[in-house]
This record gives C-alpha cells, structure tokens and sequence, in this order.
C-alpha cells in the first residue's frame, strides 16, 4: 500500500517535497514517482533501484527533481526544485515486485492515490 502526499499550489520556481509511505512489499522493490496532467497519458518522473539505490530521471526533471528512499520511515521522496507551470500535473508513487527501474506505467505494480502539484505562471 503506497499514500501519496505534499502536493499543493506553488509559484513557479519554487519548491515541493512530495512524500509516500509504502506499507507491505519487499525490501528490495523499485520505487517511482509518475504524473499525469490534464489530457495526457501518465509519465515517468524518477525511480530509485531497490538493490543498488540508483537513480533515473525524466529528461524534464533532471537537475530539478531529486529522488530519495528512507528505509527507516518507509518512505520515498521526491523534492521539486525550480518548478515550471509545466510540472503541474497528479503525482503518483510506485512501487514494484522486482528491483529495477522501468519508464513504463504498464511495468509497476502497486500504485498510491496520487497527490496534486499546482504551479501557477
């Protein structure tokens, strides 16, 4: 079980932290952060491997967004610097029975019930 939150309205080139807390899975699954916005197919943000702790950004994201993974507290984040008017959009946390990092939507198996990031221009 994934539960999203921190999302909310924010100026451009501002800041967000999005948070979730994942309950239940293995200790070594993927996680993720995908969004969706209005009209538009859901897209891949970044991922962390369960194993090695890697990461992989959207090209859109990269230098902005950073992906990180609290095994203590359970909890994956994603911190949003320098946001874009584009960026505004539902975020969604992932989670996967495997270790690796897939872009594809159709390859995650346990999603959260997203949270909405506004960014007014």
């Amino acid at each position: 079980q994934l539960q999203a939150s921190g999302g909310g309205l924010v100026q451009a080139g501002g800041s967000l932290r999005l948070s979730c807390a994942v309950s239940g899975g293995t200790f070594t699954a993927a996680l993720a952060w995908f969004r969706q916005a209005p009209g538009k197919e859901r897209e891949f943000v970044a991922g962390i491997n369960g194993l090695s702790g890697s990461t992989t950004y959207a090209d859109s994201v990269k230098g902005r967004f950073t992906i990180s993974r609290d095994r203590a507290k359970n909890t994956v984040y994603l911190q949003m610097n320098t946001l874009e008017f584009e960026d505004t959009a539902i975020y969604f946390c992932a989670s996967s029975n495997t270790y690796f990092v897939s872009s594809r939507a159709q390859n995650w198996d346990y999603w959260g019930q997203g949270t909405l990031v506004t960014v007014s221009s």
